[in-house]
């Protein structure tokens, strides 16, 4: 790894001489200049990482060579000043620069200063790096009519501070829809918070988005920050709302009038600015209808409604997500890329893909791993025993099995699949919704050979 460059600019030449003898001492390359407008140059021609730069400079000024070599690159600059410039060099750290340093320089001062501010240099390159990282992890993948407008909205509703409920089923992705919100909106910087409300024990969940205060419930023995608080000036996601108790419900509406709220156990307001960002795969309307869903906090999340639509309503964009899980895979787990064939294609497009594009990656994935050889056709896929177990069919095709018996083994099938994925494998839950009993659910599913692998 190279040495670090330094640029020393100053118009005194024992000062250069000092500096450029201290840090070539620390293992730095030094440039000096004794102007401004040669330190320009040399900004333009070198790759600098660091730079001292003194505050009276005759020709321009430090402040104005600061600036213009801000426009030039952004790295640290260190400003020296003497007793009678501090103002001036502070003025120069509200324009940018990283800190300053008072004459009669001080070795360890320094040292010190070029050391934190190259440590500043270089987490600031991870950070930008670790952002574009993140920025091409969620990306929406298409371009079809659908996702092209789909785009066109998350656009729209991410200038806005507005509430954003996001609909669609499992899998079609709902929670990448809400990180490009937040990416592309003024809060982008802040925090994003994702809450999955399915996942939380209804005892917990209020210590969850609330916090809690030290003694207020058994366990609480420190003080929590909630989900809302971490999420000031943020974005706060909601996912599964639909799953969500009435009681917490009515708590998190008067969040949402307020913007403020107590922790469990607390007696002190806190106030927050958060966006909040929710998804269901639940038709909530209905929710409302039958009671389990506040129709209040309905209308308050429902200011812009976007929906997710399902793959098998964007079949035009599967090659192109083919094409994005395997570039993916290959990166994440070091398995080599493989060739999907046209016959393959044609395959997954005439699928139903209940479990939308989650299920498709998972695939994929399935594929890279299990499938030796590079080019994978329809016979390879038939060997690994890859999507085997689901229908062929477009919407439900069902007029395609010759017997009635048939047809209707496909659709129960189906059926149940689709009910134990909205319940989340939840044997218990998905008998009760679809009023069987749990024996006769479990007996189904042993009998259609249903694995909790498929439907995840």
């Amino acid at each position: 790894m190279p040495n670090p460059t330094a640029l020393i600019i100053d118009d005194e030449e024992p000062i250069r001489e000092s500096l450029s003898g201290i840090l070539e001492d620390e293992g730095y390359e030094v440039i000096t200049a004794s102007s401004g407008e040669e330190a320009i140059e040399i900004v333009k021609n070198e790759t600098i990482d660091l730079i001292f730069l003194d505050v009276c400079l005759t020709g321009i000024d430090g402040i104005e060579t600061l600036i213009k070599i801000k426009d030039i690159v952004d790295i640290p600059i260190i400003m020296i000043s003497g007793h009678g410039n501090i103002p001036t060099a502070v003025r120069a750290i509200q324009l940018g620069a990283y800190n300053f340093l008072q004459k009669p320089l001080s070795y360890d001062e320094i040292t010190l200063m070029a050391k934190r501010a190259l440590e500043m240099k270089r987490l600031l390159s991870e950070n930008r790096q670790l952002k574009a990282h993140l920025s091409k992890k969620w990306r929406l993948i298409g371009e079809s009519d659908k996702v092209k407008f789909l785009r066109q909205q998350i656009d729209f509703a991410a200038r806005s501070n507005s509430r954003v409920l996001i609909t669609g089923e499992s899998g079609t992705g709902k929670e990448l829809i809400a990180r490009l919100l937040h990416e592309k909106s003024s809060r982008a910087d802040n925090p994003f918070i994702e809450v999955n409300c399915a996942a939380i024990p209804q005892e917990l969940i209020e210590s969850e988005l609330f916090g809690h205060e030290r003694g207020s419930f058994t366990g609480a023995v420190e003080k929590k920050i909630g989900k809302f608080e971490l999420a000031d000036k943020g974005t706060l996601f909601l996912d599964e709302i639909g799953d969500m108790s009435l009681v917490t419900q009515s708590k998190v509406l008067r969040v949402i009038e307020t913007q403020t709220f107590q922790r469990v156990g607390g007696n002190r307001n806190i106030k927050v600015d958060t966006r909040i960002i929710a998804a269901t795969n639940k038709d909530l309307l209905s929710e409302v209808q039958k009671g389990t869903f506040r129709e209040d906090l309905y209308f308050r999340l429902n200011v812009i409604c976007i929906n997710c639509p399902p793959l098998r309503e964007r079949l035009d964009d599967i090659p192109l997500l083919v094409e994005y899980f395997i570039s993916t895979i290959s990166a994440e787990t070091g398995l080599k890329p493989k060739e999907i064939s046209p016959e393959v294609i044609k395959r997954f497009q005439s699928y139903s893909w209940d479990g939308n594009i989650r299920e498709l990656r998972n695939v994929i994935e399935r594929i890279m791993i299990m499938v030796p050889a590079r080019c994978v056709q329809l016979e390879d896929l038939e060997k690994a025993g890859i999507l085997q177990t689901q229908r062929i069919s477009k919407e439900y095709d069902y007029f395609s099995y010759k017997t009635l018996k048939e047809a209707k083994e496909a659709f129960e099938r189906d059926y149940i699949i689709r009910k134990l994925r909205e319940n989340k494998w939840n044997i218990s839950k998905t008998a009760e919704i679809i009023a069987v009993e749990r024996s006769s659910l479990h007996k189904k599913i042993k009998n259609y050979d249903i694995s909790e692998e498929e439907v995840k």
